[in-house]
């Protein structure tokens, strides 16, 4: 499978496992992951290579030491940044997905702060039931992935 360029990016994570998660799915579809820290973890933590398996030795990963080195490098990429967010307007499905775009997800405790979703491109929502605060991070990232995938294989 071709990831025609589309990356998935985790701003400052907290949780291995979830990241582990998002490694081995990255893996799976040959995608980049790109990791704005700090994270909440060492990035050689055993939870997180729990959760990756061996499937962590195969995926393309990209450390960026913090926003700013992210953001210029993203720049100089002349990359799209669409962010996930529960305060977006836009339903995931609903936006049209480009080759070369970053799926940038937040802290599963925090999200990301109003400096970063200001420098969103885009911001999409999984729309949720009445009530309900978000989904986990790793499901956000593989619904999202999906349609944008999708999409660029149509």
């Amino acid at each position: 499978m071709s990831s025609n360029g589309l990356r998935i990016a985790l701003y400052q994570p907290d949780i291995p496992g979830n990241t582990g998660t998002i490694l081995r799915l990255a893996a799976c579809l040959g995608l980049t992951v790109d990791i704005i820290e700090p994270a909440g973890f060492d990035l050689s933590d055993r939870n997180l290579k729990r959760a990756g398996m061996d499937y962590i030795a195969s995926v393309t990963l990209t450390r960026h030491v913090n926003w700013e080195r992210f953001e210029d490098w993203r720049k100089s990429e002349g990359r799209r940044l669409v962010l996930a967010s529960t305060k977006a307007a836009v339903p995931y499905t609903t936006l049209a997905y480009q080759p070369n775009d970053i799926l940038l997800f937040g802290r599963e405790s925090a999200g990301v702060p109003e400096h970063v979703h200001d420098a969103a491109d885009h911001r999409v929502l999984i729309p949720m039931v009445e009530g309900q605060r978000s989904l986990n991070v790793a499901m956000s990232v593989a619904m999202i992935t999906g349609e944008a995938l999708r999409q660029i294989s149509l």
